[in-house]
């Protein structure tokens, strides 16, 4: 995994993606072609096995230090279909930054929610003077990938992006004290990703308290997901494992997010601070 696609995994979300600017406006879920989509009875079924309904919409602050720099949101928009198969539409944003070099990344994937497969990532990244339109099809029946029309490449059988690795991840048990290694994401060369769980703990955030779960990502990079990196994620301890916070310490500073509200379904209640 690139350098610039872990810092934007911690920026994000397991925790960096205008706050409830995906989540609190957005139209009927639309498949690719545009018709409106529906919740088969094969994804309702699938659906029962997530820890997250469709609709459920996580806002969050960035902060450098004290100073706030920018806002991120998780959305499950879904549901669609990418060839034929019913998927789940998740988005992760992120937009901020300073007066000189402005933020606005977008994060997308469709996930397969019986074998948590990614079939499709798309990636538009927004920072200064650089821009990336990047559109991913994972085949996991033949364990291979296609980049932008490129020749398709080897991958893994049951693929994760950027994105889909956050929700796969509050699937997990997640037991003090355990190191979970999963060979899955997309890309072979940067597996296996392992996730180190560091104890349970009481955190306060602007959403409220929460009983918490706090994870050690480690990645193959030389960022703050290294093996010696110092970033840190929380979850809540429950079966839901919302995404709380996430802090690292940089050499120059720290880089933080923070829970402002959320809800957890479709017309639900918001809970936590006003936007």
């Amino acid at each position: 995994m690139r350098e610039s696609r872990a810092a934007r995994l911690a920026l994000l979300g397991g925790a960096l993606l205008t706050a409830v600017a995906v989540g609190g406006a957005a139209a009927a879920p639309r498949t690719q072609e545009g018709a409106v989509a529906v919740v088969t009875p094969t994804l309702a079924r699938a659906m029962q096995e997530v820890p997250f309904a469709i609709g459920e919409s996580l806002s969050y602050s960035v902060k450098f230090g004290f100073a706030r720099i920018g806002s991120g949101s998780m959305y499950v928009q879904g549901p669609a279909q990418v060839r034929g198969v019913d998927v789940i539409h998740t988005m992760f944003r992120i937009t901020g930054g300073t007066f000189f070099f402005k933020i606005n990344d977008l994060m997308q994937s469709w996930i397969e929610p019986k074998t948590f497969a990614s079939m499709r990532f798309w990636q538009d990244i927004s920072e200064g003077n650089y821009t990336a339109h990047r559109r991913y099809e994972f085949f996991p029946e033949k364990a291979t990938y296609v980049e932008n029309d490129k020749p398709e490449k080897p991958s893994v059988s049951a693929p994760l992006d950027d994105g889909s690795f956050l929700y796969f991840i509050r699937t997990q048990p997640l037991e003090v004290g355990r190191e979970y290694s999963y060979d899955r994401y997309f890309d072979p060369e940067s597996n296996p990703v392992r996730i180190r769980v560091l104890r349970k703990e009481r955190v306060r955030v602007p959403a409220g308290e929460f009983d918490a779960v706090v994870l050690q990502p480690i990645i193959k990079t030389s960022g703050i997901f290294s093996e010696g990196g110092r970033a840190e994620i929380w979850l809540t301890d429950d079966n839901r494992h919302l995404m709380l916070q996430m802090k690292s310490k940089l050499s120059f500073g720290s880089l933080n997010l923070y829970l402002l509200r959320y809800r957890l379904a479709e017309g639900g209640t918001w809970m936590g601070e006003d936007p």
